[in-house]
């Protein structure tokens, strides 16, 4: 008799590189394994909170609160990117406060100065920046614009789970909430981190944002090349100023809606 492992017919299963023993195990992680909040919580108690507090500050909150607050917004997550879906990048995970936080909160007392009311937020992702902005009391209306389903998903779950008061999560491009006739000129502020260039995203913005409403678009090194090489822009906006964020060449530039258009 011919033993299976004799018997030409039956093949020895490749044994799997460690390559595709780390994917399978960040899969596992990602379908549901628990991860340790023990981790989670060490990985941003490391991390420089105290840079938050002139914001924070300028801003006329209490930073003690606002920061607790944020702590456990981070700590959702980090949890989230871990267990169900990777929405932000790992790396980001040990630098949150200083490339994600400060940067979102930095312009928070110009927001506020604006006196906006009705905000949009296109390309949400985890909710930068419009949920450290409202925490750090950019009040009003927000409407969070995500074409990316796993991403709504948590903001839909954070909005719930922190019990935060006026927002609404739209899972469509921005292209098509301002293609609708029922959006036109219904806001009157705008948000923008790290999605489309500077021009077209101000073109997209031009139709739901009203008369004397305002854009702020945050930008990196390139936005001054931004604006030069696409003036259609100046058709319905006018530059209102640029402040520097975080300790890089991150920006925030704010834009007027104008009457031309």
């Amino acid at each position: 008799m011919v033993s299976r492992r004799d018997d030409p017919r039956v093949r020895a299963r490749p044994r799997p590189t460690q390559s595709a023993r780390r994917s399978g195990a960040a899969g596992a992680m990602r379908r549901g394994r628990p991860t340790s909040t023990g981790s989670v919580e060490k990985a941003l108690a490391k991390q420089p909170w105290s840079i938050l507090v002139p914001a924070l500050t300028g801003a006329g909150v209490s930073p003690d609160q606002a920061i607790e607050r944020l702590r456990q917004y981070c700590k959702g997550l980090v949890e989230w990117n871990r267990t169900t879906s990777n929405i932000m990048s790992s790396n980001d995970e040990h630098r949150i406060v200083e490339r994600h936080l400060l940067e979102s909160l930095a312009p928070a007392a110009w927001l506020i100065e604006s006196g906006c009311r009705d905000w949009v937020d296109f390309g949400s992702g985890a909710g930068f920046p419009a949920i450290p902005l409202v925490m750090a009391g950019v009040a009003g209306r927000w409407t969070l614009v995500e074409s990316r389903r796993t991403k709504t998903l948590f903001l839909r779950k954070t909005i719930q789970n922190m019990q935060l008061q006026g927002f609404e999560v739209v899972h469509d491009r921005l292209e098509n909430l301002t293609s609708d006739p029922e959006r036109a000129g219904t806001f009157d502020g705008f948000t923008s981190r790290a999605t489309l260039r500077l021009g077209p995203t101000l073109e997209l913005a031009a139709p739901i944002v009203r008369p004397g409403g305002s854009a702020f678009l945050w930008k990196g090194s390139g936005r001054d090349q931004e604006i030069e090489d696409n003036l259609a822009w100046r058709g319905a906006w006018d530059l209102a100023g640029v402040l520097a964020v975080g300790s890089g060449v991150n920006a925030v530039a704010r834009f007027t809606r104008n009457n031309n258009i």
